[in-house]
């Protein structure tokens, strides 16, 4: 008995399905936009606006508030840099930040690797607690303390004077703001590190003691390979910070200390009033801090990937 051949049908979508997935389509463009409005109007008002406000005036050679408007140009930059001036003091700037952020991984690294692996579960959470307890005033008054501690008649001279020891000049010297920097950034960098070394995979270390790999070879093999991100991050951050700090240059450093964040507040609201110059300076800090997010971002993961 013949058959006919199956005749093709095409489902008709019918109004309703078509609205629904038109709406299912809307509602996934419209979420991620309804939850990133806040962040994104925050950043755009008191980020973005204000950087660009920042880059014009920068473009505004020698623009002092009262005076008309210059033609733009790029004076202000080519005055940094063919000034022995300012570039010292960016030098300078990113002396602190280097040596700072060393000190800060130097002292860091061993208190965290205690707290992750060495402390007892239980204490744990406490020694953060009491490791982190200065920030909770602020760095103004930390560098108060410090003030109080290196002066001449302050409490370290005053101890080495009791055991016959002379007197040390600490304070209004760039000694002073490194240990200042230091002090204030520590914690972060334990912070970061201890999170990383929580998360060590232990099993490898075991695996390499029973091997018979000495404790040097373990830790530069296996420890610092693998907390080689949180490393980059507390270097990073501690950098960062340091980078534009102003507090701990103004009170600590002295004259002999300046720094670009110290520098950019004399152009702004010191006798200088030369927001041309000080939004050039501005912008070269924002750049360094970009380049240097951007080369972590590009090279860190990867380093830490070939080292584990």
């Amino acid at each position: 008995m013949a058959t006919s051949p199956p005749i093709a049908s095409r489902e008709t979508a019918s109004p309703a399905s078509v609205f629904q997935r038109l709406k299912q389509r809307a509602t996934k463009l419209v979420e991620p936009l309804v939850l990133l409005l806040p962040a994104g109007v925050w950043l755009l008002l008191l980020l973005v606006i204000p950087t660009l406000m920042i880059l014009q005036l920068s473009l505004l050679p020698d623009f002092k508030p009262g005076n008309p408007l210059p033609s733009y140009g790029l004076g202000n930059y080519l005055k940094i840099l063919q000034d022995d001036v300012y570039l010292r003091v960016i030098f300078r700037s990113f002396i602190f930040a280097i040596a700072s952020t060393l000190l800060c991984l130097v002292l860091g690294f061993p208190v965290a690797y205690w707290i992750a692996l060495m402390a007892p579960q239980r204490w744990r959470n406490l020694l953060l607690l009491a490791f982190v307890l200065p920030l909770w005033t602020s760095s103004l008054l930390r560098s108060y303390a410090w003030i109080t501690i290196l002066r001449p008649t302050g409490v370290l001279n005053t101890f080495l004077n009791s055991v016959g020891l002379p007197s040390l000049q600490i304070l209004n010297t760039q000694s002073a703001v490194v240990l200042g920097l230091a002090y204030n950034f520590l914690p972060y960098m334990v912070l970061i590190l201890y999170a990383s070394l929580e998360k060590l995979d232990r099993r490898l270390l075991e695996a390499a003691a029973d091997l018979g790999a000495p404790p040097t070879q373990v830790f530069a093999k296996i420890t610092v390979p693998q907390s080689l991100p949180g490393i980059a991050a507390g270097c990073l951050l501690v950098f960062i910070t340091s980078l534009g700090d102003f507090v701990v240059p103004e009170l600590l450093g002295g004259a002999s200390s300046m720094t670009m964040a110290r520098l950019v507040y004399n152009q702004f609201l010191g006798a200088a009033r030369n927001w041309g110059f000080g939004s050039g300076l501005s912008m070269l800090l924002i750049l360094a801090v970009s380049l240097t997010i951007a080369l972590l971002l590009k090279y860190g993961d990867r380093k830490a990937d070939t080292l584990v």
